[in-house]
């Protein structure tokens, strides 16, 4: 996957889509980007780009406004970013007004230029409640109290639900748009969930290598979990087996991986593989090394249920400070070995 490391924000607009009212409160100005609002946007659009569940995406062929107008500006044919984001607070007004389950939210709409390109990013900053104090003066003496504020934007702190970074659309590329749309109610009916994705940018998901390395590490943790409960041992050493593989290889053939794991085991070789397949891999899984060398910084172990256990790689592998014995009839021994110090939490 391509990571982006390097952002600079060269212009915002931010418009209000309430779909309480009969049009969107559209803004005639960009913001001005002091320093508060220019770390603000930076924050959320840095988080947004590092987010595990980014998406790759290309545009469906059918025509779309937003591909169209964001093409334009990018390719430097119109470069009004105040008339993209009113038409893009149009298009997206419109899907709201349609369906009760969109919420209200601000919509900013951002051109940054990164280490891979110039980008477009779109932001929908949907409202959370915050509370201020509130002065009033009764029989000339001050009360204060608290209030809601219904309309507040989420904090740098916090994370947006959906956002999406769109890039000049050019031949032999893998991807046109990266997409984060997280479904923020379970409830909410297929056109509500889907509408950032379907309606509004008219993409549609791709997979990378991160969203494959990531369903290979949480398949064979599910099927360890399922079918390997009583041997602690033979857990352990497919564990390593895989994080060892995700290191040291580009590419892992699963084939060939379960035929290392269970070389004797014919029928249990044959049911990993076809477990892993049926969770949408195909036989050969394409290896994020940065995103593995991130999962993998940390080693966290819950031991019968009982332990929780959180070390970091290193010590995990040094051998003066953690082993692990196995005992010969499945179960294993966790050594914690020269402690000099230790708290409580």
């Amino acid at each position: 996957m391509e990571y982006i490391n390097d952002i600079n924000i060269n212009q915002a607009v931010i418009h209000i889509l309430d779909s309480n009212g009969e049009e969107p409160v559209l803004n005639e100005y960009s913001l001005e980007l002091d320093e508060d609002i220019y770390k603000f946007l930076y924050r959320h659009i840095e988080k947004c780009l590092k987010d595990d569940e980014l998406k790759y995406a290309c545009f469906n062929p059918e025509r779309n406004i937003v591909k169209e107008v964001v093409q334009d500006y990018l390719n430097g044919i119109d470069n009004d970013l105040i008339n993209l984001s009113k038409e893009l607070a149009r298009q997206l007004f419109i899907i709201m007004k349609g369906n009760v389950n969109i919420p209200a939210g601000d919509l900013i709409i951002v051109s940054i230029t990164t280490d891979q390109g110039p980008m477009i990013a779109i932001l929908k900053m949907d409202y959370v409640k915050n509370f201020t104090h509130e002065i009033q003066f009764v029989d000339q003496k001050i009360g204060i109290g608290i209030v809601p504020q219904i309309a507040g934007l989420p904090g740098s702190g916090q994370k947006i639900q959906k956002a999406a970074f769109l890039k000049p659309i050019r031949e032999k590329e893998s991807y046109n748009l990266m997409i984060l749309d997280k479904q923020k109610n379970s409830k909410e009916d297929e056109y509500g969930a889907n509408y950032f994705i379907n309606t509004f940018l008219g993409a549609s998901i791709i997979t990378n290598e991160r969203d494959m390395t990531k369903t290979f590490v949480k398949a064979a943790e599910n099927w360890t979990r399922k079918n390997i409960t009583e041997d602690a041992g033979k857990a352990e050493e497919i564990r390593t087996a895989i994080k060892t593989k995700l290191k040291e290889e580009d590419t892992i053939n699963i084939d060939s991986f379960s035929e290392e794991l269970f070389n004797e085991q014919p029928q249990v070789k044959e049911d990993f593989s076809n477990y892993m397949k049926q969770q949408g891999l195909s036989e050969e899984v394409a290896v994020d090394k940065t995103w593995v060398d991130k999962k993998l910084k940390r080693v966290r172990l819950n031991i019968d249920k009982q332990i929780d256990l959180y070390i970091n790689e290193e010590i995990y592998h040094d051998s003066s400070k953690f082993e692990i014995q196995r005992n010969g009839d499945g179960t294993i021994n966790m050594i914690v070995k020269n402690v000099m110090n230790y708290i409580e939490k």
